[in-house]
This record gives structure tokens, C-alpha cells and sequence, in this order.
């Protein structure tokens, strides 16, 4: 579903006013937007926030009453959350997002079924990342002055959140630079300069105790970290495809260094920021508002976070330079290719749409059987089995350092009962063979010992209603434990159920000797 394209022009471009002869020369350029180089990144942040209110514009086309739900405020919750758990390597699962927006769109229409607040949640992450169209991402008209002052329109195409391919086959999402500026409220800002501006906020608003504006100021700090990693990454990918299109001469290395510049005064700054936020929480008086409180603690999770961040930044960091060199080396020593490769729509559809249809189908049936490929066969080949059985096998590699002995730890023991209440249990349940007893008189004599002996005993009363007869016999038992259930309920305080009869049968002594002695 492609949103239409958005033309920015009529809404920022104000109607020509009167404007004295003298100053409307055929050669001076149009006054005002010609010379302000920002109006073109101010119609971009505004393209950036078109889609989020395309949502509640086009909502009133779902089928059912989804009036009530704010779709802008549901699409900015998902954009934040594919920030936030996006990693440098790896992005957000779309199922995980899907789920921890339900709270959200819960939250704006409580009585309404979970079905309809799935379906809303779903629906904004498919609008933003724009299923539906040619290339997933949206399109937005807006209107410049040239150097000239003629004014231009242009074409502004841009991404929010993007699906990228993940390993073993699986599909991330990510939030593009786009997204990131519409949650901080700019656009093409300088990423240093901002995230200098962040922490620096951040201290002073942390030192004046003002922790509701510091957590705003912390979060957009986050955002910057993340933005800053995003580049980074895209230029790796960038040197992985195509070596020759990053500028690694100048360009790169100044990047790195200044981005590594850029990690060590954060960490000075958030080590900083996170004593004096710490200082906040522990010294705060009992009597301090628990808000304030709360604020502190949020604080210190997300400074935290800025922190992992930037060390694993600073990983990538250190990183570069070696993958440069291993990219430069595997694509500039790489063989070339064979042979070129096929033109579809030049050598093959073109000229087949003007043939017959039989001449036609001639020439399609002769490309795909020789265009699906080779197919893999299925029995083993004898030359690739004879090879396989006669090639000797090579020599072992040194097998590495001596395995250190495992430093082993006693498992402490947690027993609930003791051998204590085991032989107790044990002389209760030790009864004559013709006088077997109720379960229930069982537990009434076990309490009287011990208030936890009941419990031992009902195990042990249960574990006899299935004897191991066969066991015991071979073993040389001369008795066995057993219980049988004729029907009567149990009347007991603590245990409900059957009240067993427990008793004890004696086994054959002298016919087990003789299996013993025949070696059965």
C-alpha cells in the first residue's frame, strides 16, 4: 500500500505578494527562500512526518469503526521500538514489535477485543514499512529555489523502517536515519554535534535535579548513539559490496578517528552523568516524592544502555580498518567473470513480443530448459565415491593447549526431609504382615511426631500402591511394602484422596534361593 505522493509546496510556499518594480529585475533571484539553504531541510523533516499523519487520514478506510485509535501516536511507539532493539548487527523481530505494541493500542481502546488491537498494530507497522509498493518506501513532492531563483520541484524518497535479511534466512527490521530524526525532531543534523549537545543537556538538567526533562534529554542522546552506529554500518556494507565506492583515502579514516574521539568523550561524560545520577537515587530522603525516584532509576538504565552502546560502537571502530584491507584484497585479487551475463529485456523479451506466438513459444521453451539450472543428482557418483575412499587421510593439526582439570563443587544438599524423619517414617510404615493399617491412622501417628513426618509418609504410601514386585524378588527382599485402595475416602486435615490400606507381604525366600541357584 504506497501513500500517494505528498506535494509540500502549496502548504510552505506563501502567494507572490507585490513586490516594488525595482526590486523584480529579470536577473535578481527570487527574494527570501532563494538564499535560506535550510527551507529544503525543513521540507524534508516535514516530508519525514507526512506518512505518520497519512495513517489517521486513511484509517477511515478499514473495514469497521477505528476512530477511536490514534495511529500517529501507535506509529511512533513502533518506530521508537525498532530503534531501541535494534542492534549493530542485527534488527527487531517484526512478531516481538507486533506484541509489545498491544499495550499501547490496548491502552486507547480497552474494550475493545485483542483481535482489533493486533489488527491496528499491524497494520501501522505495514504502513511504515510500506508493503505494498515497488520499493517499500514512500515518495514525497516538495518545491525549492534555484540558484537561478527559478523554483524547482523535486522528488524526496526516503525509508522509515526497512525490512534486511538476517541470518539463516530470517528478516529484521531496522529504522532508518529518517526515523530517527522524526523521533528526535531533526533532520540532517550533524551527529557529533548533536550528541554533544544531548550529554551536555544532560548533565546540566541531572546536576539541577529536573529528571523528567533529563530522561527526555537521555532518550535523544540514545537515539543519536543509534544513529551514529547506523552510519557506520552502512559503510561497511558499502565497503563489503563495492570497495571503490567509499571514499577510504580521506573520507573513512577521518570518520573513524573522529568517531572514536567522539566514544571517549561520552564515556567520560555518561561515567560522569551516571555517578551523579546514582548520587541522586541513593541520597534521595525517604520522604522524596517516589516519582522522582522512579525517574533516577530509569535514568541510570538508560545511560547504561548509551554505554553498551557505545562500546560495542567502539568495537566496530576498531574493526574497520582490518575489513577494509581483507575487502580490498578479496575483491581486487577475485577473478573476473567467465562470461557476461544475459540481458532479459534486451536480448530476450524485446525481440520475443514482436515474434508470432509459435515462433514465440519456441524461443521461451528453449531458454528455460536451459535457464532453470542443473539439477542435482540424486545417487552418489562411483569417481566421486572411489576418490572419496582412496584419498588417506590428512594429518591432525596441533590439537591446541591442555585442557585445565574442572574445578568441581559439591552439590549442596536440599533434601526436604532428613534421615532423621526417613527412619521415622520408615519404623511407621514397618508393620506385621497380618495386621496391615488405614493410611489415615498413619497420618494421625506421624503428626504427632513431627508436623512435616504426614508428608514422607503419604509419599511413601503412594509410591507402595505400584510395588516393584519383580524388583524385590530378584533383589532377595523378604518383604514388601504395598497399599490398596478399596473405596473409602480419606479423612484427614492436610490430604484428601483414598484412605490406603498399608501392609506388608512376605515373598517366596525359598523359591527366590532356588532361581538364584538355577541362574534365572
Amino acid at each position: 500500500m504506497s501513500v500517494r505522493p505528498l506535494t509540500l509546496c502549496d502548504v510552505t510556499s506563501p502567494a507572490p505578494a507585490a513586490v516594488p518594480p525595482q526590486l523584480n529585475g529579470p536577473h535578481r533571484p527570487a527574494p527570501g527562500p532563494a538564499a535560506d539553504e535550510g527551507l529544503a531541510r525543513r521540507l524534508r523533516a516535514l516530508a519525514c512526518t507526512a506518512p505518520l499523519h497519512d495513517l489517521d487520514a486513511r484509517k477511515a478506510n478499514l473495514a469497521g469503526e477505528y476512530g477511536v485509535y490514534a495511529m500517529a501516536e501507535v506509529a511512533l511507539a513502533a518506530i521508537d521500538l525498532v530503534t531501541l532493539t535494534m542492534d549493530f548487527d542485527t534488527g527487531a523481530d517484526h512478531e516481538q514489535i507486533v506484541t509489545r505494541l498491544l499495550p499501547r493500542v490496548a491502552a486507547q481502546a480497552p474494550e475493545r477485543p485483542q483481535s482489533e488491537h493486533e489488527r491496528v498494530a499491524r497494520w501501522v507497522l505495514e504502513n511504515l514499512i510500506n508493503v505494498g509498493s515497488a520499493d517499500r518506501g514512500f515518495r514525497v513532492v516538495y518545491g525549492t529555489f534555484g540558484t537561478d531563483g527559478a523554483y524547482v520541484r523535486r522528488d524526496y524518497d526516503f525509508k522509515l523502517i526497512e525490512e534486511v535479511p538476517g541470518p539463516g534466512g530470517t528478516v529484521f527490521l531496522r529504522a532508518t536515519d529518517e526515523a530517527v530524526n522524526v523521533l528526535v525532531g531533526a533532520l540532517d543534523t550533524d551527529v557529533t554535534s548533536a550528541q554533544i549537545a544531548a550529554e551536555v543537556k544532560l548533565e546540566v538538567l541531572v546536576s539541577r535535579g529536573r529528571l523528567a526533562d533529563a530522561q527526555l534529554a537521555a532518550e535523544q542522546a540514545r537515539y543519536r548513539t543509534v544513529q551514529y552506529a547506523e552510519t557506520l554500518r552502512k559503510t561497511l556494507d558499502a565497503t563489503r559490496r563495492n570497495v571503490r565506492a567509499v571514499d577510504w583515502l580521506n573520507t573513512v579514516p577521518d570518520m573513524i578517528a573522529e568517531a572514536l574521539d567522539h566514544v571517549a568523550d561520552r564515556y567520560r561524560h555518561e561515567n560522569a552523568i551516571l555517578t551523579n545520577i546514582r548520587k541522586v537515587r541513593d541520597e534521595a530522603a525517604s520522604g522524596v516524592d517516589p516519582e522522582h525516584k522512579r525517574r533516577a532509576a530509569e535514568l541510570v538504565d538508560i545511560v547504561k544502555d548509551c554505554i553498551r552502546r557505545h562500546t560495542q560502537l567502539q568495537s566496530r571502530l576498531l574493526e574497520a580498518g582490518p575489513l577494509f584491507r581483507a575487502e580490498q584484497d578479496r575483491q581486487a585479487f577475485a577473478s573476473p567473470a567467465a562470461r557476461s551475463g544475459l540481458d532479459l529485456y534486451g536480448q530476450l523479451l524485446a525481440p520475443v513480443l514482436t515474434l508470432p506466438l509459435e515462433r514465440a513459444g519456441r524461443v521461451t521453451d528453449a531458454f528455460f530448459a536451459r535457464g532453470t539450472g542443473l539439477r542435482t543428482p540424486s545417487s552418489v557418483r562411483v569417481g566421486d565415491l572411489v576418490e572419496l575412499l582412496l584419498t588417506p587421510p590428512a594429518e591432525r593439526e596441533h590439537l591446541g593447549a591442555e585442557m585445565p582439570e574442572p574445578d568441581l563443587i559439591a552439590t549442596p544438599d536440599d533434601s526436604r526431609f532428613s534421615e532423621e524423619q526417613l527412619a521415622s517414617a520408615m519404623e511407621l510404615l514397618t508393620l506385621p504382615a497380618d495386621a496391615p493399617r488405614r493410611l489415615s491412622g498413619l497420618l494421625a501417628d506421624a503428626r504427632l511426631r513431627d508436623p512435616e513426618l504426614p508428608y514422607l509418609v503419604a509419599l511413601l504410601a503412594v509410591h507402595a500402591a505400584s510395588p516393584a514386585v519383580g524388583t524385590a524378588y530378584r533383589q532377595g527382599e523378604s518383604s514388601l511394602l504395598f497399599a490398596v485402595d478399596d473405596g473409602t475416602p480419606l479423612d484427614d486435615p492436610g490430604f484428601g484422596g483414598a484412605d490406603l490400606i498399608v501392609g506388608t507381604a512376605l515373598l517366596d525366600a525359598a523359591g527366590m534361593a532356588a532361581d538364584r541357584s538355577e541362574g534365572v
